[in-house]
């Protein structure tokens, strides 16, 4: 299994990224996907998930409105649209799947990618 995010970059507040994360290893338009971050000193934090199809998603209420997640299973990638940045999204983001899905927040990961830098600064 193989998760690999891109797109991270630093930004200023305000403005927009496209995260990234290629998938294999496994049947990817069978799994829920989650994004999770991680800034600096702080424990790693839910942020959103796409059911497998992409018919639902669901968000942390600091994101809602401002962030977009959604999926391409011909391509085997899950993509994060994040706009208005806020300082505080400055953080390692990482794309997971989900080995079971009871409801937001998410809890129950499987794999992991490595993470993309995201820093939002002037």
């Amino acid at each position: 299994v193989q998760l690999v995010e891109s797109g991270g970059a630093l930004v200023q507040p305000g403005g927009s990224l496209r995260l990234s994360c290629a998938a294999s290893g496994f049947t990817f338009s069978n799994s829920y996907m989650s994004w999770v971050r991680q800034a600096p000193g702080k424990d790693r934090e839910w942020v959103s998930t796409i059911r497998y199809d992409g018919s639902n998603t669901y968000y942390a209420e600091f994101v809602k409105g401002r962030f977009t997640i959604s999926r391409d299973n011909a391509k085997n990638t899950v993509y994060l649209q994040m706009n208005s940045l806020k300082s505080e999204d400055t953080a390692l983001y990482y794309c997971a799947t989900n080995t079971i899905w009871r409801g937001p927040p998410a809890r129950d990961f499987g794999y992991w990618g490595q993470g993309t830098q995201v820093t939002v600064s002037s």
